[in-house]
């Protein structure tokens, strides 16, 4: 539950603008207790971090095992969207959101933000180019340049969803991005 906490007010604040104070009265602990418990805001941080991805590799997965490439990003992307706009929770995504306001002095933070981005990114482009040598997608397709249309229309409906959108327009933007991607 601690590091459920923590990882939302890291999501909802940013790095930077979660302070030890705030996460200590979240978790109703403490500093020395955080401390001892997590380490460092840092260490907290990366908990947090590897929580969430855990948490949305499952969905990646899943969609990624659909039959076509189509029907992967389909996939990927409307549930993105559900699990963008889920109730209970912050809107958006924690790869993006806490990591927009970080700084040069925290510049750590975002380089283990776009590392979980681009472990996603990698898991795209795999499945396209498998897609690809098995004739689901055309021979002449750029695989590496479809896999970051499809994180840039990911990211975008993060920011969406972070900003307010309704689920059913994101969801009829999600199902129009998907489209990109050649049917068989």
């Amino acid at each position: 539950m601690a590091l459920q906490t923590a990882m939302e007010l890291f999501w909802r604040q940013g790095y930077e603008g979660t302070s030890v104070a705030d996460l200590t009265k979240a978790l109703g602990i403490n500093p020395p207790s955080l401390y001892a418990a997590f380490g460092s805001k840092r260490d907290l941080f990366e908990k947090s971090l590897d929580r969430y991805m855990c948490e949305r590799t499952v969905q990646l997965e899943e969609a990624m095992a659909a039959p076509t490439a189509h029907k992967a990003v389909l996939d990927l992307l409307t549930g993105r969207v559900e699990v963008f706009t889920a109730p209970g929770q912050p809107f958006g995504c924690m790869t993006v959101q806490a990591g927009l306001a970080s700084g040069e002095p925290h510049h750590e933070i975002v380089d283990l933000l776009t590392a979980a981005r681009e472990q996603m990114r990698q898991t795209v482009l795999d499945r396209f180019e498998k897609a690809r040598a098995e004739g689901d997608l055309p021979a002449g397709t750029d695989c590496a340049a479809l896999a970051r249309y499809v994180m840039a229309a990911v990211y975008g409906l993060s920011i969406e969803a972070a900003s307010g959108a309704p689920r059913e327009e994101l969801t009829a933007a999600a199902i129009l991005a998907a489209q990109v991607v050649p049917q068989r």
